[in-house]
């Protein structure tokens, strides 16, 4: 079997490995399938501010992986012998290098730090995907389960 003949059974295993790394979005108005059905605690409050954050999720390695396999069987097509090797192995060594930078593009996402005076005067701040606008002045509600909190209109 010859090189190219590898190529789609290592892409269609490379997409199986992302699709495997996909996280649920920190959105507000996103809930995964064990969240449904569960009781919440209700609060309400008033927004105090709402700053700018970059949400990171962690790399998986995935980028580095599948850039380092890609660049080095596609470099190991070109020429033959020692150099289709050192090709090969610079390939792989760029590829992992964009691979990675990539990943880590795609991990970062924009979201907001909202901070709420709740009705007893307590200040608390979650931080949660920027899809839905807060403005100082708004009463929201904040939604808890005991282990997340999200704010909503």
């Amino acid at each position: 079997m010859n090189r190219r003949a590898l190529t789609l059974p290592f892409a269609l295993a490379f997409a199986g490995i992302l699709a495997g790394c996909a996280t649920p979005p920190e959105s507000g108005s996103v809930y995964s399938a064990y969240q449904t059905q569960n009781e919440q605690t209700v609060r309400l409050g008033t927004v105090e501010s709402v700053r700018n954050v970059t949400i990171a999720n962690p790399d998986s390695g995935t980028g580095t992986v599948a850039g380092a396999a890609l660049g080095g069987l596609g470099g190991s097509q070109i020429g033959s012998g020692n150099g289709s090797a050192a090709v090969g192995i610079l390939g792989a060594v760029a590829g992992g290098i964009i691979g990675n930078r990539l990943e880590n593009k795609a991990n970062n996402r924009p979201g907001f730090e909202i901070t709420v005076r709740l009705e007893n005067g307590e200040l608390r701040s979650v931080t949660q995907l920027a899809d839905e606008m807060f403005r100082p002045g708004e009463r929201v509600r904040l939604l808890s389960n005991g282990y997340t909190t999200r704010v909503t209109h």
